[in-house]
């Protein structure tokens, strides 16, 4: 079996049998690598720690039928700050998850490894309200299916108010055509910001009605994309 080496993120993980799991990780140049760590669950595994969701790791693979076999790991980053917190590990979850759902195994995907590995950095250094709501809209951008954010998207209108967004239609509406969910303008502001270049800017805004409406309005556009509702989400929103 030959031998393959690579940085990723570990997405999600798994039991398998009495002292294994299985790994989903996001990889710089293998896109996601399903494989099996072998007895990580063992109160004795040398790397069973590192390999956990959130953690950035150096790995070594060797290539199996259907799963790879983890043989070596070293941590890059555990993220500490991220795995301490309630609340940032809760918007990392969300990330993984898409990540998870978004990425084909095999599929070279460096961008989308990229985009996690800095949106755990900046969430990691400071729990900024927009940062998982941004990487999901980066995400919807780089598959091709941003949402149109900078004119109505029935109509072209670029000069009055945009007052609603809607999903199906994949943007935001002015006055004329409105539908889909109400749109507050600093909500708009904010989208705009992550959309155009201006991401620093989003994440330094402070906490307010607007940005939980693009939070909400960020998940829910991903969740249209994806066909499906995360669960991530979802246990967040029983909480």
């Amino acid at each position: 079996m030959p031998l393959f080496r690579d940085q990723g993120v570990i997405l999600r993980t798994y039991k398998l049998g009495e002292a294994d799991r299985i790994l989903h990780v996001c990889t710089m140049e293998h896109g996601k690598v399903r494989a099996v760590a072998k007895g990580v669950r063992k109160t004795r595994s040398k790397f069973g720690a590192r390999l956990e969701p959130t953690s950035h790791c150096a790995l070594q693979f060797y290539e199996g039928r259907q799963l790879d076999i983890v043989t070596q790991a070293e941590t890059v980053d555990h993220f500490r700050a991220i795995r301490e917190d309630f609340d940032r590990f809760a918007k990392a979850t969300t990330m993984l998850e898409a990540v998870d759902l978004v990425l084909q195994e095999g599929e070279s995907t460096p961008e989308i490894y990229t985009m996690l590995v800095r949106a755990l950095r900046a969430l990691a250094d400071r729990d900024t309200p927009l940062v998982a709501s941004a990487f999901h809209l980066k995400l919807l951008a780089h598959d091709g299916v941003a949402p149109h954010v900078g004119s109505c998207v029935s109509c072209g209108e670029a000069d009055e108010p945009m007052v609603a967004f809607d999903l199906a239609s994949g943007g935001t509406v002015c006055a004329n055509c409105r539908q889909g969910r109400p749109l507050s303008p600093e909500a708009h502001a904010l989208l705009l910001q992550i959309l155009g270049g201006q991401l620093g800017a989003a994440l330094n805004a402070e906490p307010s009605s607007a940005t939980h409406e693009v939070t909400e309005l960020a998940t829910r556009a991903l969740e249209y994309h994806l066909e499906r509702r995360l669960r991530t989400h979802q246990a967040l929103e029983r909480s």
